[in-house]
């Protein structure tokens, strides 16, 4: 609910910083939060790497931008200038994103006293040493923003963090972008068939060869089914390997990275997420929901939490690719009810998980800490 009192958006100072110089869902929902507020008035900048994707890209759209050299060697004398560049600037909000970046602006919040830090986490991993990495999380933040209800329950666990110190908030989308009626891409596709494909991060722990398993014995099994991964990230060639390793190499037709998401999701009967480890909640689940393009996800991380058995989506247990296999062919053979949990995701997305909801909650978690 909007403070009765206070102007509907308040013009924020933000900052976000990013150590990745990758392009994957993480820098998507750093640059999701700095243009929802950029669009709504507020003053925005990245710190990150000279030579980032995100730094580029964020400086295309005319948000602030501050090249940051992430040196261990160098962290105190570099937290002591950054300090007085967030002094200078009156920064409010300063959200860190990475292990890296999250050490050294969490040193420069606290010297510059900067009202809010926020550290954000994207996926969930292990930390062999908490004694330490909590200093992460609490010294050098004030709150802690997860993606997925299950990294919550880890980080108060292992943390001990009280409720009002965490909050889980999922990547929000765009629905006017993602939505059901537009243009199809062309993937460079022949034959007939459906099509069932990944969309993600080229990266060891998405599961592309139970994808890829789960392909070959629906092959096997004489189904007629065109396979596709998008995505870049690692060389190409390194899962096109893979895929021949596993037997798939003439079945899996691989496009490479490709900008225009909601239009590959459309063109799609059906998308996989087959993630192993470190998934929180996927924005390309969101994202086909909101393109109502149906989805089967591996039971890993936050994926449950949005690709509800029964409810918006299929899931299976993870790297079972026979599992995959015939849930597949179970949403491929029920097209009412595959029809069905699609219509119903789109709603969950609308009401729950769009960018607008995203950017309430965050400004309202500004307003209780900043007066």
């Amino acid at each position: 609910m909007t403070d009765p009192i206070s102007p509907p958006h308040r013009p924020w100072r933000i900052v976000h910083s990013e150590a990745s110089c990758g392009w994957g869902g993480q820098e998507h929902r750093v640059m999701a939060e700095m243009r929802g507020f950029q669009q709504r008035g507020c003053a925005t900048w990245i710190m990150a790497e000279a030579h980032s994707q995100i730094l580029a890209r964020a400086g295309e759209v005319g948000i602030g931008t501050v090249p940051v050299r992430f040196k261990k060697s160098r962290m105190l004398i570099d937290a002591i200038r950054l300090a007085a560049w967030l002094r200078r600037e009156r920064i409010e909000v300063l959200n860190t994103h990475s292990s890296r970046d999250g050490w050294l602006l969490g040193i420069a919040g606290r010297l510059a006293r900067v009202p809010l830090l926020i550290r954000s986490r994207h996926i969930d991993v292990e930390y062999p040493t908490p004694w330490v990495s909590r200093h992460a999380f609490t010294t050098f933040a004030d709150h802690v923003l997860t993606t997925s209800q299950k990294i919550t329950d880890h980080f108060q666990r292992i943390f001990h963090l009280s409720d009002d110190r965490i909050t889980t908030l999922p990547t929000g989308i765009d629905v006017q972008r993602f939505h059901p009626q537009g243009a199809k891409a062309d993937l460079g596709l022949t034959g007939e068939g459906p099509v069932v494909g990944m969309v993600s991060v080229l990266r060891s722990w998405k599961g592309h060869p139970v994808f890829f398993d789960a392909a070959r014995l629906l092959r096997d099994s004489g189904r007629r089914i065109r396979f596709v991964v998008v995505g870049g990230g690692a060389p190409i060639e390194r899962f096109q390997d893979l895929a021949e390793k596993h037997g798939v190499r003439d079945l899996i037709h691989f496009t490479g990275h490709r900008e225009d998401v909601p239009e590959v999701l459309r063109a799609l009967d059906l998308l996989i997420i087959a993630s192993t480890r470190h998934e929180g909640v996927p924005q390309i689940g969101l994202q086909a929901l909101a393109c109502q393009t149906p989805v089967i996800g591996s039971d890993c991380g936050g994926i449950p939490e949005i690709i509800r058995e029964g409810e918006t989506g299929r899931i299976v247990p993870i790297e079972d690719a026979p599992a995959l296999a015939a849930r597949i062919a179970e949403a491929l053979d029920q097209a009412t009810t595959t029809r069905t949990l699609a219509e119903q995701g789109r709603k969950f997305v609308e009401t729950k998980h769009s960018l607008e909801t995203m950017l309430d909650h965050l400004d309202r978690l500004y307003r209780r800490a900043i007066p």
